[in-house]
């Protein structure tokens, strides 16, 4: 895996996550980008390496899609995962995957405590930009917004760009 690309990836995701937390939309040019840089990545390793990246991202998208379908999981994650899986070697989606199903897993629990701890929250105004960002998020788990998955997506991913190899 390119460095260069870890690089890129890494700050679109990034973005990807800022993103999703402040609208809960990923943009689909960041999808695109992602798409863009991690295929050509993978073709300057060479056409079979691409071909077993492309194979790898659209078994993820049918099983993302199939998630999507049952309402688990929003369209804006399944193009940003599958547009990442693409730059990935296939061994290395796999990891995606499960770094981000753990991160999800810690998001769910951080808002699980956040959503008990009111207190928190209204302590947390006082901080200028931070305590905004608290205050919209104590909102929506108050009416049970979803999560912002891009979160956890950015995290595993992060995870498999900068720890090649390790699991």
């Amino acid at each position: 895996m390119a460095v260069e690309f870890a690089l890129v990836a890494s700050v679109l995701l990034m973005v990807a996550a800022w993103r999703d937390v402040v609208t809960r939309m990923i943009p689909d040019t960041l999808s695109l980008l992602l798409l863009a840089t991690g295929g050509l990545a993978r073709v300057l390793e060479g056409p079979s390496a691409f071909a077993l990246s492309l194979a790898a991202g659209l078994l993820l998208l049918i099983l993302l899609m199939i998630a999507h379908s049952r309402g688990l999981i929003g369209g804006g994650d399944v193009k940003i995962m599958t547009a990442l899986a693409i730059g990935l070697s296939p061994f290395d989606s796999y990891r995606f995957v499960i770094a981000t199903a753990a991160a999800g897993g810690l998001l769910a629990i951080a808002y699980l405590v956040l959503s008990r701890m009111t207190q928190f929250v209204s302590l947390s105004r006082r901080i200028p930009f931070v305590g905004r960002v608290f205050a919209v998020e104590a909102w929506r788990i108050r009416r049970r917004g979803p999560l912002p998955y891009g979160v956890a997506i950015a995290a595993g991913g992060a995870f498999v760009l900068l720890h090649p190899g390790s699991f």
